[in-house]
């Protein structure tokens, strides 16, 4: 039972973290994926500039699924209640309908 717990807790400081840092986490999977994907591509037989194309383009679909998934997560941040945006506060209405 407090394994559960722990890991629940793991899980949800992991999130908070992408949730905070999304520019840092797409790009950091941007450059993995492109990494990865010329280590693959350069195993296969094939010219040079057809292996940067490819894996250019296996990167740009992985940054686009972690784009939308990100979209999905902040959606449904905001529908459940859960802001995590720590300027929250400061994009409020309230904020800019007070009178000096």
């Amino acid at each position: 039972m407090a394994e559960s717990a722990t890991t629940n807790s793991k899980f949800e400081s992991i999130r908070e973290w992408v949730v905070q840092h999304k520019l840092r986490t797409v790009g950091s999977l941007w450059a993995s994926s492109v990494i990865g994907s010329l280590a693959y591509n350069w195993s296969q037989p094939g010219k040079a500039s057809v292996k940067i194309i490819h894996a250019r383009l296996h990167a740009q679909a992985l940054t686009l699924a972690a784009l939308a998934g990100a979209a999905v997560v902040e959606y449904y941040d905001h529908k459940a209640g859960k802001n995590a945006d720590p300027h929250a506060k400061f994009l409020s209405l309230d904020t800019y309908s007070q009178k000096d």
